[in-house]
This record gives structure tokens, sequence and C-alpha cells, in this order.
């Protein structure tokens, strides 16, 4: 009769015991993914391209705009047109919004608030959609496809 040596049926079910009790690597909360800052790589108004990078037919040049949550929770949010607004975010998860408050001088037609739905975010792009229509750009809702430089 064979002998069966439990010492290596044993050392694979630690080994497999081990890996399967590690951790799975978890995905950071909403406040530690947005907390960059973000540029304009595509902005549609009502739909329609309005800005591309490196376009050649861009209805309105967007080099300028910048989404600053990188020293949360202040907010530095510059526009297209180069007009710089500061204020707080912050950040819900269900559903995903970010809120701008407080901003200062308060941009049109706002009372100091500016909010987007969340339609994305990895580690490299945001994609936002602005939840009241913009009175910079004619009363149109944008929707912002953002980088982290």
């Amino acid at each position: 009769m064979r002998k069966t040596s439990f010492l290596p049926i044993f050392s694979i079910l630690a080994i497999a015991g081990m890996l399967m009790g590690c951790p799975s690597s978890k995905t950071p909360p909403l406040s530690e993914r947005i907390a960059k800052a973000w540029t304009a790589r595509i902005v549609t108004e009502n739909g329609n391209v309005a800005y591309t990078r490196g376009g050649t037919s861009n209805i309105r040049t967007y080099n300028n705009f910048k989404l600053d949550l990188s020293s949360a929770p202040t907010v530095r949010l510059t526009e297209f047109d180069g007009n710089t607004f500061v204020g707080t975010y912050s950040v819900q998860d269900n559903p995903q919004q970010l809120t701008l408050t407080a901003l200062q001088p308060q941009p049109t037609g706002t009372n100091g608030t500016i909010s987007y739905t969340i339609n994305s975010i990895s580690d490299t792009e945001l994609v936002l959609t602005r939840t009241t229509t913009s009175q910079k750009t004619g009363g149109t809702t944008n929707v912002y496809t953002l980088s982290n430089p």
C-alpha cells in the first residue's frame, strides 16, 4: 500500500488559503479620485461639439477651461473666457454629483452655485454634465469631457 505525504497537500492548501484571504484592491472613494486639476478635452453644447482639444474648427476656445479640485474642499474654476471663480466643492456618491458652492465672484445667473452630474470618472478622464444651462454659452446644457494633464 502506498503512503501519501500530507505535507505537500497541506502546503498547497495553505498557500491557496492565504491567496484567497488577501484583500482585493479597492477602488478609492470618489472624493479621492476626483481631487485633481482637470482641463477640457471635449465640450459639447446642447449635443453639438463646441470644442475638441487640438481641433481646428472649434466653435469656442476652451483652452483656458480648468476645474481644479486638487486642494479639497477648495475649487478653482477657470471658464473658457479666462474668468476664474473660487469657492468650495462637494461630491455625492449616489447619484454621483459634483457641486461647486460659494463661488466668488458669482458666475452670472448661478447665485454662486454650479452643479454637475458625474457621468464617468477614471484616473485620467472625468465626464460631467452641467445640471443647469450656462448663460455664458447662450443658455446651453454643456457636457465636459475633462482630462488630468
